[in-house]
């Protein structure tokens, strides 16, 4: 079982945090607002300054600069009273892995200051909630790695915190484990914890976030609802598929002039997605998508599929960053040395 809260109001605020790691600046003036109850997304690859924005607002690292306040508790000169309000779940599951499911959580119970009996119920609620039970007496090593995110959870809500931070909870699981923790922070939320989740996926934060912050390079370079975010780089996206991957060139070259857009160029040979509507005109998408398809027809470039559709995060990413949400860069080498 997971106990209820409410809270109102903003959970966190950050202003102008800067955070530096020898020469990287890892934080470059973030601003947050995080509405109480709801999930938030830090949306960003690796190395945009996401992990570092989370331990700043845990209070494991001191900001160089800026103020951030969680709950109205000053990170820095009421940490204490911050801690006492949040609980953090990093990448990497970290309980004992020599200990058994029900073992670690009884421990943690009791380093919380809850008696024996309290302790044991507690993790016995906490292990059927989140499909353990089975594997409560099973050493934690033998976990999969979807039951050990979910265990890591499970720990980290044992006090039922009002903020809970999750890390990039999903790296690395297979997409049956992805929806199980999915399920888990939908249900922590029904039950008035905030939820901060950071994130390279973006069909998570598409599918948990109600508001998110797009991040880059330590700040944050949008922010609103997924629709929101989708709609400010036009109304529509249109994929095409062609029959012949040769004349794709051409193709290229024929939608860039019709829609007066950048082409994207997709990893199968013969796709390709181009923006459309960018003054936000549903009717506007529709005519200049007929417009491009025509223009193919008159050339003679064979269309073997089509579709009309609401941009997905991934291209707003593209569209507002110039490059994808995915694979760690240079950068990312830069903060762990600094680290």
């Amino acid at each position: 079982m997971i106990m209820s809260k409410r809270n109102t109001g903003l959970a966190v605020e950050a202003d102008g945090l800067v955070r530096s790691f020898g020469a990287t600046r890892a934080l470059d003036g973030l601003d947050l607002q995080v509405p109480a109850g709801t999930v938030y997304g830090l949306l960003g690859p690796n190395g945009a300054g996401k992990t570092t924005a989370v331990r700043v607002l845990a209070t494991l690292l001191r900001p160089d600069g800026g103020r951030a306040r969680v709950f109205g508790h000053d990170v820095v000169t009421e940490a204490d009273a911050v801690r006492a309000r949040v609980s953090l779940t990093g990448q990497y599951a970290s309980l004992d892995e020599d200990l058994t499911g029900s073992e670690n959580l009884v421990l943690l119970g009791r380093l919380l200051g809850l008696p024996k009996l309290a302790a044991r119920a507690r993790a016995e609620s906490l292990l059927a909630a989140f499909g353990l039970t089975e594997a409560a007496g099973r050493q934690v090593k033998k976990y999969s790695g979807g039951m050990r995110r979910r265990i890591d959870i499970a720990a980290s809500i044992l006090n039922t915190p009002d903020l809970l931070f999750l890390d990039e909870p999903t790296t690395g699981l297979d997409p049956r484990s992805r929806n199980q923790v999915w399920e888990i922070v939908r249900a922590v939320v029904a039950h008035g914890t905030t939820v901060l989740l950071t994130t390279q996926y973006l069909d998570e934060a598409d599918q948990l976030a109600g508001r998110i912050a797009v991040i880059d390079h330590g700040k944050v370079i949008a922010e609103g609802t997924p629709g929101e975010l989708k709609s400010s780089v036009g109304s529509g996206t249109i994929h095409v598929r062609l029959r012949d991957a040769g004349q794709r060139p051409e193709a290229e070259k024929l939608l860039q002039a019709a829609l007066g857009v950048p082409v994207q160029l997709e990893a199968d040979p013969v796709a390709m997605t181009a923006r459309v509507g960018e003054e936000g005109s549903d009717l506007e998408a529709s005519e200049q998508a007929a417009r491009a398809l025509g223009e193919l027809a008159r050339a003679g470039i064979v269309v073997d599929d089509f579709s009309l559709g609401q941009p997905s995060l991934d291209e707003v990413f593209l569209a507002l960053t110039d490059h994808p949400a995915v694979a760690a860069d240079e950068r990312d080498d830069q903060l762990e040395a600094a680290r």
